[in-house]
């Protein structure tokens, strides 16, 4: 029998997601009956104390006799029980400043960390995220932006509605003109932003088509890494040789931005690879994106115009091309940039859910089968004390040498 506990979420400010739901628990528990779980109580989560309690799961103050912790984000680390198993997105994998003193404090208290960024397969490909959340709800408030910009409609905004039925509903009711919307990524966030723009019932178009052709109704292409970055000889290969080679190709998103009146970024960008477009594309009298929906959010990065994180309670600003600054949205220069980068806390209900699908899924399987597919070794990033062999490259991290 493993003894499983769902953490409340401490960190501010409050995230209401969780590892599973109530049927989320229910179902697990039904697969594996040699698994057992305790939920501590909590005020904020999206699903209230008593839905667990009708499911027949007990909902305490104290885990301390749980054997594996499982939480969404960074546990502070007054609240860590030493010398246990615990998963959360420890934010530590890049070496972030802010979080080296939690890392330290894992050590010390001989806890074994599981991150949910690195529960991945044997080819190295992420098994669990929010990803497909994080495109649903940032193609929502792209276009909430737009209309914001326009002064055309107006949306609710999503932390608002319950779910993303809700969210298709509400975009079902305006009318958008005859714009070309490029879509970048095609992994679980650009997929999650396609399922908005299908749900909108908004044409798709080939890349051929998005760049010659003129429409008399709203379109989008979603596009992948060789269909805006190419070769600098002018050769054509494969996604292969431009993640083996980055340096040997540059932009060609200059194309897109041309005929392209809104932009969602839903690629990962991997580094040493080109910048979409720069601070001076966007100068360009070419550059035609209005409004961008910037789900990857990285700053001062591939997409130029998202010169920071923007915010669930505020989540737009306005970009200035010729003054490289923020200003107003409402700018008849600015460009409209939404990037939240905590998009799936606003749509923490269905976010949970699919959440604890994957991890059943993917996870609970590995403590009943010895790890067979070795997804928890590839996981632990801390046993007795110390990094693992994969994580040893955060030593100097975690001795404040970098």
């Amino acid at each position: 029998m493993t003894t499983f506990g769902i953490i409340r979420e401490r960190k501010n400010p409050p995230d209401r997601r969780v590892v599973f739901s109530p049927k989320g628990l229910s179902d697990t528990v039904s697969k594996f009956p040699k698994a057992s779980f305790k939920v501590e109580n909590s005020d904020i989560r999206v699903f209230d104390d008593a839905e667990y309690k009708a499911m027949g799961f007990d909902v305490v103050n104290d885990l301390s006799d749980c054997e594996v912790l499982l939480g969404v984000k960074e546990v502070p680390i007054d609240a860590l029980i030493p010398n246990k198993k615990y998963f959360f997105f420890s934010h530590t994998i890049k070496k972030q400043p802010y979080n080296r003193a939690l890392l330290n404090a894992i050590l010390d208290k001989d806890i074994e960390l599981y991150d949910h960024e690195v529960i991945v397969n044997k080819k190295g490909f992420r098994l669990i995220g929010f990803g497909r959340y994080a495109g649903i709800v940032g193609a929502y408030n792209g276009f909430r932006a737009l209309g914001l910009k326009n002064e055309s409609f107006e949306l609710p905004k999503a932390e608002t509605l319950p779910d993303q039925k809700t969210l298709e509903s509400e975009l079902s009711k305006i009318d958008l003109p005859n714009i070309k919307i490029v879509l970048t990524g095609k992994g679980k966030v650009g997929c999650g932003a396609k399922e908005i723009l299908d749900a909108m019932k908004i044409k798709e178009v080939s890349v051929k088509e998005y760049l010659t052709d003129t429409f008399d109704e709203p379109v989008y292409t979603q596009i992948d890494v060789l269909d805006y970055n190419k070769r600098i000889d002018g050769k054509v290969i494969d996604k292969k040789d431009f993640y083996n080679n980055t340096e040997e190709y540059v932009s060609d998103f200059m194309k897109f931005a041309e005929v392209s009146d809104m932009y969602i970024a839903g690629h990962f960008f991997g580094d040493g690879a080109p910048f979409l477009y720069t601070r001076e594309d966007a100068k360009s009298a070419e550059f035609n994106i209005k409004v961008v929906a910037d789900v990857s959010c990285d700053i001062d990065g591939p997409v130029a115009t998202t010169i920071r994180p923007s915010t669930i309670a505020d989540p737009i600003y306005g970009y200035h091309p010729e003054k490289e600054q923020e200003v107003d949205f409402k700018d008849p220069d600015a460009i409209v940039v939404m990037a939240v980068d905590n998009l799936p806390c606003e749509l923490p209900k269905d976010a949970s859910e699919g959440f604890g699908e994957m991890f059943l899924e993917h996870v609970i399987p590995a403590f009943f089968d010895s790890d067979a597919d070795g997804v928890l070794d590839r996981a632990r990033m801390t046993q007795n004390g110390k990094l693992t062999t994969r994580y040893a490259y955060l030593q100097d991290y975690v001795d404040g040498k970098e």
